[in-house]
C-alpha cells in the first residue's frame, strides 16, 4: 500500500477527533463518485491500523444510469473483498434532492440496524460543507442551518452517521483517485441544473473561487464556527426555557423579558416546537416574541394546528390549555440565575 499525505491526514484526524473507535462496525455509503470512492479506499487502507469491520452499501434510486453505477460499485466491493449491499428504491421515488436524500438516510439506517452496524460513513467533503452553507443561506436558514453539515450525528438510537472527510476538499479527493487509478462513475444527474445543489456546485462556487481560491475552506470554517456557537446558544436557551415553562406548557414572560432578542428568538422557537404540529416560521417566532412584551389579552391566532397564544398576566398561554393557568407568583425560581456566564 502506498501511504499518501491524505492517508496521513485522515489517520491523524481520526486519532484527534475520536470520530470512529477502533474495532467499530462500519457501513460505507458509496455512490460511485470520486468522494465516496476516495473515502472507501482510504478507509480500506486504514483498516489494518483500526481493526474496523467494513462493508459497502450502494443506494440505487431507480433513475436513468443507476444500473451501471451500481454494477461498478459492486465490482469495487468484490475487488476489495468487502461485503456489498445494494439498496433499491421503489419505482415511485420522486426525482428530487430532498426525496432522494431522505430515502437514502432511512434506507442506510435500516440496513445498519439489520446488520448490527453502529456507524454509517459517507464521503461528504469540505466542499459539501461550503455548498450546504450557501444553499441554506439563500433559503433563509439561521445559524443552525448554516452549520448543519456536521461530522457526526445520530440516525437512530443505535446508528450514528459519520463524515470523516469534512476537512478535505473535492479537489483533493479527485487528485487521490487519479493518483491511485481509481475509476469513478459519471452521474448525469450531477449535471442537471434543475437541482439547486448542482447550480451551487457548477456555477456559484467556481465563481467564488475566482474571488478567493480558498473559498471552500473559508466557507467550511464559517460553517464550523456557526455550528459550535449555535450549540452553545441552544444550550443556554434550553436552560431558560426550563425555568420559564410549566408542565401545562404555560410560558412565564418575566423570565424572558430581560433577555437579548437573540436568546428570546431561540427560546420561543424551542417553545413553539413543543406545542405546534410543525416547525415554526421566522414570522411566527417574531410574532410570538412580541407577545413577551405585549399587553394583557393580546393574542396570536396565526399559528398552525389551530393553536392560539394569549397573554394572560405574567404568562403566555396556548388557548387550549389556559384552564390550568397558574396563579401569579413572585417565586424567584422563575427567574434566570444571576451569573456572568450568560
Amino acid at each position: 500500500m502506498n501511504w499518501s499525505p491524505l492517508h496521513a491526514r485522515l489517520h491523524q484526524h481520526l486519532k484527534e477527533s475520536n470520530l470512529l473507535p477502533a474495532g467499530a462496525k462500519l457501513i460505507m455509503a458509496v455512490s460511485g463518485g470520486q468522494d465516496s470512492v476516495c473515502l472507501s479506499r482510504l478507509m480500506l487502507d486504514l483498516q489494518r491500523h483500526w481493526q474496523w469491520s467494513l462493508a459497502i452499501a450502494h443506494c440505487h434510486h431507480g433513475w436513468p444510469g443507476d444500473e451501471e453505477i451500481a454494477a461498478h460499485v459492486q465490482t469495487l466491493g468484490a475487488q476489495w473483498q468487502l461485503p456489498f449491499y445494494l439498496c433499491r428504491a421503489a419505482s415511485s421515488l420522486p426525482e428530487t434532492e430532498n426525496a432522494a436524500r431522505r430515502w437514502r438516510y432511512e434506507t442506510l439506517t435500516h440496513l445498519a440496524e439489520q446488520l448490527d452496524q453502529a456507524y454509517v460513513v459517507t464521503g461528504h467533503t469540505q466542499s459539501d460543507r461550503a455548498e450546504t452553507l450557501i444553499y441554506n443561506l439563500v433559503r433563509g436558514a439561521g445559524t443552525a442551518g448554516l452549520g448543519s453539515l456536521t461530522e457526526r450525528r445520530s440516525l437512530s438510537d443505535k446508528v450514528k452517521l459519520v463524515r470523516p472527510l469534512l476537512t478535505i476538499t473535492r479537489q483533493e479527493t479527485g487528485e487521490f483517485c487519479r493518483q491511485f487509478n481509481l475509476l469513478v462513475c459519471f452521474d448525469p444527474f450531477n449535471q442537471q441544473m434543475r437541482f439547486k445543489r448542482n447550480q451551487i456546485r457548477q456555477q456559484i462556487l467556481p465563481h467564488l473561487r475566482t474571488l478567493n481560491t480558498q473559498a471552500d475552506k473559508h466557507l467550511a470554517q464559517t460553517a464550523l464556527i456557526l455550528q459550535d456557537e449555535n450549540d452553545y446558544l441552544e444550550a443556554i436557551a434550553q436552560q431558560y426555557l426550563q425555568q420559564a415553562l410549566t408542565p401545562q406548557q404555560h410560558l412565564h414572560r418575566l423570565v424572558l423579558q430581560p433577555l437579548h432578542i437573540a436568546l428570546q428568538r431561540r427560546i420561543i422557537r424551542q417553545y413553539l416546537q413543543r406545542i405546534l404540529p410543525k416547525m415554526p416560521t421566522f414570522a411566527q417566532i417574531s410574532a410570538t416574541v412580541e407577545l413577551i412584551h405585549g399587553c394583557n389579552g393580546d393574542r396570536l391566532s396565526t399559528l398552525p394546528g389551530k393553536i392560539q397564544l394569549q397573554v394572560m398576566g405574567e404568562w403566555l398561554v396556548p388557548e387550549a390549555l389556559k384552564s390550568n393557568l397558574p396563579k401569579s407568583t413572585n417565586n424567584q425560581d422563575h427567574y434566570p440565575p444571576q451569573t456572568k456566564d450568560y
